[in-house]
């Protein structure tokens, strides 16, 4: 199928954007995928319609470039940790001052359709700087009128699917020791499932009802931290303790963490984690998407492992 529209995808090689790579090609987009490192990129160029540009997302001067003659721009740049010691510094730049350059060269280049991924209860007063970056993000657009640039925004839940950062994170960690300790049992989650996003994404494009609206995305059910862990652990037929810490504790393991490679749970996690992580109201259904379950989909990529 063909329908010789245009979309570029920044964070188009992650873990959500491959899935969404895949669903704009079959949907007949031509699709570019902006990388810095085109092997990270790899997977993607098998898929017809679909070209790896070699850019600096965060030089103004490409990214105006990149937007040119696109039908639609689909955000999807976050990070969960910074790269070294920035003070946040680095969620700012990933999120709040990237959205803001985006804007201003959609407009510049008359791109007439913007979606953005955000994050559940991204908020400009959010205690972490994941969240208040996301939050400010957010805010750009809301400022951004509409009949300048049709907007949408979408703020997930934690994600999971095939590939995920967050089950897979916790069953390697699960794997290392005969207990876990875990900082904000209590904290609560509603996961959503990659392709549930991905489809929220392939609806707003066709339904123009959704244009300046955000979207809360969020599974069928509530978890807390310490089930969600239990619940990967019985996944992998493993017996744990799983040892909820004090708020003292954890402050000081997260601490201890923020200097360890890959940061497994920094200093900003814990105040995100502080938030939990649940729809006011589910997206999904104002958008026609029934929400699939952690039970109907974790257990066929943990369990092969």
């Amino acid at each position: 199928m063909q329908n010789n529209k245009t979309c570029v995808v920044l964070g188009g090689s992650g873990f959500v954007g491959r899935e969404l790579v895949n669903q704009l090609c079959n949907a007949g987009y031509t699709v570019t995928v902006p990388t810095r490192n085109r092997e990270t990129a790899r997977s993607l160029s098998v898929l017809p319609r679909v070209k790896l540009v070699a850019a600096d997302i965060h030089d103004e001067a490409a990214l105006t470039s990149l937007f040119a003659s696109a039908d639609v721009v689909i955000n999807l740049v976050g990070i969960l940790n910074e790269r070294g010691h920035h003070r946040g510094r680095g969620f700012y730049v990933a999120h709040e001052a990237l959205t803001k350059s985006v804007i201003s060269a959609c407009i510049e280049q008359g791109v007439p359709r913007l979606l953005q991924m955000s994050a559940l209860k991204a908020n400009t007063k959010a205690p972490s700087d994941y969240l208040k970056s996301k939050g400010l993000a957010e805010a750009a657009l809301h400022a951004t009128p509409t009949s300048s640039l049709a907007w949408t925004i979408f703020q997930p839940s934690v994600i999971f699917g095939p590939g995920d950062s967050f089950m897979n994170r916790f069953a390697s960690l699960l794997k290392l020791a005969p207990f876990m300790p875990l900082a904000k049992p209590n904290a609560r989650f509603a996961p959503v499932y990659v392709c549930d996003v991905v489809a929220a994404f392939m609806r707003a494009l066709s339904d123009t009802a959704t244009i300046g609206q955000s979207y809360e995305l969020c599974g069928p059910r509530v978890y807390s931290l310490r089930e969600l862990v239990r619940f990967v652990s019985e996944q992998l037929g493993l017996k744990r303790w799983i040892i909820g810490l004090p708020d003292p504790i954890a402050k000081l393991q997260a601490r201890i963490f923020d200097f360890v490679p890959g940061k497994p749970l920094s200093t900003d996690n814990l105040r995100s984690l502080s938030v939990h992580s649940i729809c006011d109201e589910n997206g999904l259904a104002e958008l026609g998407i029934k929400p699939t379950s952690i039970e109907a989909i974790v257990p066929g990529y943990l369990s092969a492992d």
